[in-house]
This record gives structure tokens, sequence and C-alpha cells, in this order.
């Protein structure tokens, strides 16, 4: 039986069961998130979870939250670079899966921010996640959500984008996060 690596853009081979710090890193994030469309690919035009961690970090910011939890923001999805991105629904009937990926996120956060986040600090970034979330279903899929529409700071923008252009964007936000 193979093991249960993948190699990553900068060459490295993670073991999604085991996931050491030192096999991630934020190139590959960035690459990978670029790439990766949203909503399992179920949209009218191409919009990345690199671009929506963007928006996300971008409205930590606009909110005067911390710079950790800017930085948080923009790293929320990472596990997606490993583990590619699975629609809520489906993550809702596959708890082997959440398992992984909560394991995966708070080694995410460890490294990048030192600690995990706090039941606090999820909290937060979950309202703005879901605030995202209502604006993907309505302008990329046309759906109507049963909520009001979330007040945001920064509109989401869905031009469609290169993803080289994406992934530069990406890893200079995380710069200037850890440069502040």
């Amino acid at each position: 039986m193979m093991p249960p690596l993948i190699t990553t853009y900068t060459g490295k081979h993670f073991d999604i069961t085991r996931p050491l710090p030192e096999a991630i890193c934020i190139e590959d994030m960035a690459h990978a998130l670029s790439l990766i469309c949203r909503g399992n690919g179920h949209v009218r035009s191409f919009y990345s979870v690199g671009q929506h961690c963007l928006q996300c970090a971008r409205e930590a910011k606009a909110r005067g939250l911390s710079r950790r939890l800017v930085l948080a923001a923009l790293l929320h999805d990472g596990t997606e670079c490993y583990m590619s991105d699975v629609p809520r629904p489906l993550k809702e009937v596959m708890p082997i899966y959440r398992k992984t990926e909560a394991g995966l996120v708070a080694v995410i956060y460890r490294k990048f921010l030192g600690t995990p986040l706090t039941a606090a600090e999820t909290k937060i970034l979950k309202t703005i996640d879901d605030a995202f979330l209502w604006y993907d279903l309505t302008y990329l899929l046309d759906d109507q959500p049963d909520t009001p529409q979330p007040q945001v700071c920064c509109p989401p923008d869905y031009t469609v984008r290169p993803f080289a252009e994406v992934e530069r964007e990406y890893l200079a936000f995380y710069k200037h996060c850890r440069e502040v």
C-alpha cells in the first residue's frame, strides 16, 4: 500500500494523516489555492479559494481586527491546499474528513500564528467566512440564501483573475501581515 502522500508545488511530500509543520509552506498554499475553484467548480465563472481567502483577510483588516486574525483569515482555508475544496453540505456527512481538516488547520495556525485559534477567534472568522459564502451563493450561483444580506466593509469582487496574479497577491498579503 502506498503511503498517503501528495507531492506539493514546491516538491515537498505531504502526509495528510500526519501533517508536520515543516511540510507546510506558504508558497504551496498560495499556489494551490489560486488554482482551486470555490464551490467545487459549481460557479458561473472561476473564483479561486485564494481570492476568497484574500477577500476574508481584507474584510478582517477593514473591521480593525488584530494582525493575528487578519493573517488567520488569509490562512483559514489553507487546508484546501492539501485536501481540496469540499462543499460544506458534503463535509457534514464526512466525519473523518472534518476530523482530519480540524487537525490540519490547527497545525497550520500553530505554524503561522504560534497557537491554534481560540473559540472566540474562530467565531469571528466564521462570521466573515459565512458572510462571503452568502455573496458567493448569490453572485456566483444565482442562488437565493434564506438569510438576510450580511453587511461587509469590503464588497466582494468576483473579477476573473489570472492565477499567478492571485498567487502573488496572496504571498504579498502574507508578507505584509508578518512584517506589521
